[in-house]
């Protein structure tokens, strides 16, 4: 019964519409592999079995009336905790935040709904969502359902692992230094950070984006056209464009693809990592595209800005708590953060000015390619209790020097699997295309898709 929660998205609704399955049945075979999963996987918050069926009876009598209510309709989604859906609190991924309802959905809940997807539960994060992690002081720990004892990186980190555990082919995860593709890197999925304001979110803040986990290039491909439509509370927003996400695998003959394997600062990529992604860019070299190696688009001086600016951000937040809410934060956030006391005004202004310099950055190097390819991730896995891949508080972000900066420079941003380790972990490839070329991510990431074939050994645990 479990085999029809391997469908597509696509293959699954259509399924629905034809009467060939009901989404009761889709249902119940999801809340029996949740069930048999969750006890090793801790992917999930506020998941709700009971009113998942609800949702899911109402969907099948909307079918069987031939009435659905949207292009959805019938198909669970998760969506990450740090996105508001209506009567849930927002823990942040802390014990130190005041379990408040939302009032209402934020865009991306909001806009699934419309079109009759079931959020069947809500994925895990880390304390104040800014760890690639799975480690949080209010959720239960994530694992890498690859392999249970190493990290599926984050901030995103359940979506990832319900994603590659197999929880169906959609979830929702948010990304401002990487929170996407970093946790699609470590676990398998397609990860795709949009253009900034393409994919409305609330609250705002500079660089961050929502953006759709998944097993397969089609199945974010599926879901972006009611993830896109507009919501006037994000201020950053793209003017609305009722895109063709449903776009051709690319033909890459005689583009220029550049090849970034050095990020000018953090650490470096493992030797399997650029292995895996120069074997990448020789298969694109295959198919007749030019590969050309560009120079880095983050300088030192760059990352270590928006580390004191992000600082100072959290530690004023922090300050607003209690001494006893403030004890309650994971230790590695609450040092990292504290830090920032000693700061001046000017050091934080000229920390946050460096996005300034990244965009630019960002933008220039697409004078020379149509594309960047690159790794995601520069190491191969972390132990599961890890804070991050360097367990540093004091070195938190040296792991995004790959990923951030299309964050500040506003750039479409994918994460799909390009291989596997020596150990069995898999190995993410990003590709990277100018900015509200978002569409472009998607021709190429499918043609790739198609020459790597694929991934037929998800890790399952309701066998």
């Amino acid at each position: 019964m479990n085999d029809i929660l391997d469908k597509t998205a696509r293959e699954t609704v259509a399924a629905f519409a034809a009467k060939q399955l009901s989404p009761v049945e889709y249902m119940q075979a999801l809340i029996a592999r949740v069930e048999a999963s969750e006890p090793q996987v801790g992917a999930l918050y506020a998941f709700r079995p009971e009113q998942a069926l609800q949702d899911a009876k109402a969907a099948e009598s909307r079918y069987m009336a031939g009435a659905p209510m949207g292009r959805l309709d019938g198909m669970p989604v998760s969506v990450k905790e740090l996105i508001a859906t209506k009567g849930d609190p927002i823990p942040q991924g802390t014990a130190a935040v005041d379990l408040v309802p939302a009032t209402a959905d934020a865009p991306t809940a909001a806009r699934l709904r419309e079109d009759g997807a079931i959020i069947f539960a809500k994925t895990t994060c880390p304390d104040y969502g800014m760890l690639s992690s799975g480690l949080s002081t209010f959720h239960q720990l994530s694992r890498n359902p690859w392999k249970l004892s190493e990290n599926p990186g984050g901030s995103s980190a359940g979506a990832a692992s319900a994603g590659a555990a197999g929880y169906g082919p959609l979830h929702i995860g948010t990304d401002i230094g990487g929170s996407v593709r970093l946790p699609a890197g470590w676990t398998g999925l397609f990860g795709f950070k949009p253009s900034l304001g393409r994919m409305p979110i609330d609250p705002y803040y500079t660089g961050r984006c929502a953006g759709p986990m998944t097993p397969t290039v089609d199945d974010a491909a599926f879901v972006m056209p009611t993830v896109t439509r507009p919501d006037w509370r994000d201020a950053t927003s793209l003017p609305y464009e009722a895109l063709d996400w449903d776009v051709p695998a690319a033909n890459v003959k005689g583009m220029k693809i550049g090849l970034m394997l050095d990020a000018g600062c953090g650490l470096d990529a493992d030797p399997e990592v650029k292995a895996a992604v120069q074997r990448a860019a020789d298969t694109f070299a295959a198919q007749g595209a030019e590969i050309i190696p560009v120079a880095p688009v983050l300088t030192r001086e760059m990352l270590d800005g928006l580390d004191v600016g992000w600082r100072a951000r959290f530690w004023g937040i922090m300050q607003g708590l209690s001494p006893e809410k403030r004890d309650k934060i994971l230790p590695y956030i609450l040092e990292w953060a504290s830090s920032a006391v000693n700061y001046s005004p000017i050091e934080v202004a000229r920390g946050f000015d460096q996005t300034f310099g990244m965009r630019r950055t960002c933008a220039a190097v697409f004078q020379q390619v149509d594309v960047i390819l690159s790794p995601v991730n520069p190491s191969v896995s972390y132990p599961a209790d890890w804070a991050s891949p360097t367990n540093d508080p004091m070195r938190p972000f040296e792991h995004i020097a790959f990923t951030m900066p299309w964050n500040m420079g506003e750039q479409p941003a994918a994460s799909i699997n390009c291989g596997f380790s020596a150990s069995g972990m898999p190995i993410g490839l990003q590709i990277v295309a100018p900015r509200f070329a978002d569409l472009t991510v998607i021709a190429v990431a499918k043609a790739y898709e198609d020459w790597r074939g694929p991934i037929n050994n998800w890790p399952r645990y309701d066998a």
